[in-house]
């Protein structure tokens, strides 16, 4: 009977987050995993217009910049063949330590109205799915939260540089991303609502900056080459330090850039078209 309680709670936890989604995400990447089973971008006109609400911006300004994003989650997810099974990996590695409470769950029910929803929407947000506080549970965490951050990380350095002196309010629109993740966007709240798994916008922005630095001191390519092979991406400690990262490995490698995942960062159209994708 706890079982079938649990997977009711959990049944009922995951339709008010997919209800609060809808009301929440731009696009199809907006909570950083692929919702597609091919890569397509796809915006919501009505959200995309609530995001512009009150910013005091060019609707087309906004709606340009968040299309730019959407195209930028969709061609890294097209381009590295790896990233789409890894990322879903790491999500259901990291479900498998979530658990359900049953003498908890037991106790709160016995206090429960049935027939009142708020009752049990309160109910659903007191933390009965919590994941379990092991080792293993932990770095998965860290792996999942870590990788999220790198595909935002790199569509944010990817975008800016698009923009940059084309868009006049790209930095207005860059910070309104920011303050928006840093609040609790739509990939903060689905995480925290469903399993309990904060992620840290700080990951992200140091990501961004760490994909901008190789992009100073190596290239747009050699910044781009790093979704080669999983093993070439920075872990959580490089994070933190990307001067460290690209004194201690990118100088090192040889890569291949994988075929026009940074394309964006030429819109005027004279990026190198002879670039091949690695081999997965």
């Amino acid at each position: 009977m706890m079982q079938q309680l649990g997977s009711a709670a959990f049944s009922m936890q995951l339709g008010q987050a997919l209800a609060a989604l809808a009301a929440d995400v731009v696009g199809a990447s907006d909570i950083g995993i692929p919702l597609t089973a091919e890569p397509q971008p796809a915006l919501l006109p009505r959200n995309v217009e609530a995001f512009g609400a009150g910013l005091g911006l060019p609707v087309d300004d906004v709606r340009l910049y968040l299309a730019l994003r959407e195209s930028a989650h969709q061609r890294l997810f097209a381009h590295v063949p790896w990233l789409r099974p890894r990322v879903i990996g790491a999500v259901e590695e990291y479900a498998r330590g979530v658990r359900v409470d049953q003498s908890r769950l037991a106790e709160a029910m016995g206090e429960v109205d049935m027939t009142n929803p708020e009752a049990l929407q309160q109910l659903m947000g007191s933390g009965l799915l919590q994941p379990e506080d092991t080792e293993e549970q932990r770095a998965a965490s860290a792996r999942l939260e870590t990788l999220l951050a790198l595909v935002e990380g790199w569509v944010d350095d990817v975008v800016d540089t698009a923009i940059a002196g084309r868009l006049p309010s790209a930095v207005q629109l860059r910070e309104v991303m920011r303050r928006r993740r840093a609040a609790g966007g739509p990939a903060e709240k689905t995480f925290a609502t469903l399993v309990g798994m904060e992620l840290r916008p700080r990951l992200a922005r140091e990501a961004a900056t760490l994909f901008a630095v190789v992009r100073a001191g190596r290239g747009a390519e050699a910044r781009d080459a790093l979704w080669a092979h999983p093993d070439l991406l920075p872990g959580p400690d490089n994070l933190a330090d990307p001067l460290g990262f690209i004194e201690g490995n990118v100088g090192e490698l040889e890569f291949e850039v994988p075929d026009d995942i940074g394309e964006l960062d030429d819109l005027d159209g004279g990026g190198d078209s002879s670039a091949k994708a690695p081999d997965a």
